[in-house]
């Protein structure tokens, strides 16, 4: 559209502009000053600290370390030695039972937050390490008497004078958790050639299954519940075998879609066939496209088995019926079956999901469901279609164990800025940066660090820098970062979501060694370091280290909190000696209750 010719009259005289536009230039300068004082005041506003002074240089602003006032952490009371804040028993009540969503992840406020360490039980001792803790732990770690006076007969583990043994027994496998799995390796081949790399084991036990699995090349995450098995997960913690609290209820696990090659449950307990198979729906989301799914208990072999199951011949039939109709309604099939195991397989393509219709039980999500969306994200009665973008999701398509470890897999695509040449330079770094980390601290590698985290990892770089070294990696991706826990799982290897402003899924106690790659500079606008570390103590064994790579401008701070902690830190160079980043290296002291506070 043309303009109109202005009206007499329509331009000002310019020289009449002058005065206000000066007067809007200092005021615009003054507001600009003025914000930028408060944005510089707040970013660090979750550390009490002393003021900051800004250097000042004609070349570039330099800021001073961040400095805090030395503190010391008292003892927490002995029955906080097993303490979980975020499944805490004795919260409990205050939540529902509906589909036990108690036992879900319900961490305290700020203000019920504890401030101080957890203490190890009395007569704890340094854990016998790997391989001889994978059939062998000390009595005083993980003194519960009810797991061994309940399953006992079950030959899940038994106690022998200072130690518990676990001989590899279990509800389904009498004869032996080998003797189950070669049966299970008769029925799906992939298990032998390193198809299958990744698994989950829901309503693990004392891990023996994941256990097992290490020998034969496949990696397990044990899942459990806080429940009255007492300590389920940390007994499996405490042998050196990955396991995680968690449990199906009523949100997603923390695991992206399409990630495991393979799903276990042996008499696992959970209700399979109710609430719509919600259940299965995410088993099903999890599974990688053409993944398995494992069943042994009931209904499985309810002919021979339904008498020791305190139900009829008539009830599991219905129920086996049952769960066979709801899994093909989501495009599983039954790919083999012999005595108490029956495996079904996910559809490998898109084929199946393309013939169901809007009438169909379960419909397929609609776009408004991210279906690696899974931090506290509700459970939802729809079924998660793989992206028909990827061709190489599926387990047949992925490369076999260990070629995919060093593979950019599809989904570095989605990642900002994610390509093959960034996946690769970023496993270069991590293989220089381990080798460096290992001058530095000698006992990674050795027997002495078995159980790992990385606590920001973005492809789990340490983790593969590490395969050949005698320990496992949970990688953690933040469910406030860059989602690449998809990316870490098609590797072939492990991890969860996690926000670092809350509690960790486990047990006291429990990891060797905890590695953080600039966690606080990626975080420290949400998460007080105070409270990150203290979580760090607890999940941290007695004797346990510590590799923090961060700003330099943390460094001072996290000694002086470390401290208070009973650790002790050296501050290094990074393996490129660059200035602005260090290094510390700390281990935590075993120390013992006072007697007054027990």
């Amino acid at each position: 559209m043309k303009n109109k010719d202005p009206k007499p009259g329509a331009y000002p005289d310019k020289s009449s502009g002058i005065v206000p536009m000066t007067l809007m230039f200092i005021v615009l300068c003054g507001s600009s000053f003025y914000l930028g004082g408060i944005f510089c005041s707040e970013k660090v506003i979750f550390f009490k600290k002393d003021e900051t002074p800004m250097i000042q240089s004609r070349k570039e602003t330099v800021v001073a370390p961040l400095q805090i006032k030395s503190l010391a952490f008292p003892e927490c009371s002995s029955n906080y030695q097993d303490y979980t804040p975020c499944t805490d028993p004795k919260r409990w009540r205050k939540y529902g039972n509906y589909r036990l969503s108690f036992m879900e992840r319900h961490c305290p406020p700020m203000t019920e937050r504890n401030e101080c360490l957890v203490p190890p039980p009395d007569g704890y001792k340094p854990p016998i390490r790997w391989p001889k803790s994978r059939d062998e732990c000390w009595y005083r770690n993980v003194p519960y008497d009810w797991i061994n006076n309940q399953k006992s007969n079950q030959h899940w583990l038994r106690k022998e004078g200072e130690k518990f043994y676990f001989p590899g027994g279990g509800t389904m496998f009498p004869n032996g958790v080998g003797a189950y799995v070669d049966l299970m390796q008769k029925l799906i081949p992939g298990m032998k050639d390193g198809t299958v790399r990744t698994a989950i084991d829901t309503g693990c036990g004392v891990a023996s299954w994941g256990g097992d699995l290490l020998d034969r090349g496949i990696l397990t995450v044990s899942l459990a519940p806080r429940d009255n098995h007492e300590a389920q997960v940390q007994f499996a913690l405490e042998r050196g075998i990955p396991a995680i609290l968690g449990i199906i209820s009523t949100q997603h696990l923390p695991f992206p879609s399409n990630s495991f090659d393979m799903a276990h449950c042996s008499r696992c307990l959970i209700p399979w066939t109710e609430f719509g198979g919600i259940y299965l729906l995410e088993i099903h989301r999890i599974l990688r496209p053409g993944g398995f799914w494992v069943l042994s208990g009931p209904p499985i072999n309810y002919e021979n088995r339904w008498r020791g199951w305190n139900t009829t011949v008539q009830e599991q039939k219905a129920d086996f019926d049952k769960l066979k109709k709801f899994l093909a309604s989501m495009c599983f099939k039954l790919y083999s079956k012999k005595d108490d195991i029956a495996v079904w397989q996910k559809s490998p393509d898109n084929s199946c999901y393309n013939q169901l219709t809007p009438a169909s039980y379960p419909p397929k999500c609609d776009d408004s469901m991210d279906p690696d969306s899974a931090w506290y994200v509700p459970l939802r009665s729809c079924i998660a279609t793989p992206n028909q973008n990827f061709k190489k999701l599926g387990l047949q398509s992925t490369p076999k164990w260990p070629n995919r470890l060093h593979i950019a897999p599809e989904r570095v695509s989605m990642l900002p800025s994610g390509n093959s040449g960034g996946f690769k330079h970023d496993d270069s770094k991590w293989k220089l940066r381990v080798k460096h980390y290992k001058t530095l601290l000698p006992a990674l590698g050795s027997d002495k660090i078995r159980n790992v985290m990385d606590m920001n990892t973005l492809y789990g770089g340490f983790a593969a820098a590490l395969i050949s070294s005698p320990v496992w990696v949970m990688n953690v991706v933040s469910s406030y970062g860059v989602n690449s826990l998809g990316v870490v799982y098609d590797r072939g290897l492990i991890g969860t979501y996690h926000d670092w402003c809350e509690a960790f899924s486990t047990y006291p106690r429990t990891y060797d060694l905890l590695h953080l790659d600039d966690l606080f500079t990626a975080e420290s606008h949400r998460c007080e370091m105070k409270y990150v570390l203290l979580e760090m103590d607890r999940i941290l064994r007695p004797n346990g280290y510590v590799i923090v790579h961060e700003n330099n401008y943390f460094i001072d701070a996290i000694t002086t909190i470390a401290k208070g902690m009973r650790w002790n830190c050296q501050k290094h160079d990074t393996e490129y000696n660059v200035e602005k980043e260090k290094l510390l290296i700390c281990q935590k002291k075993l120390w013992y209750a006072k007697l007054s506070q027990q």
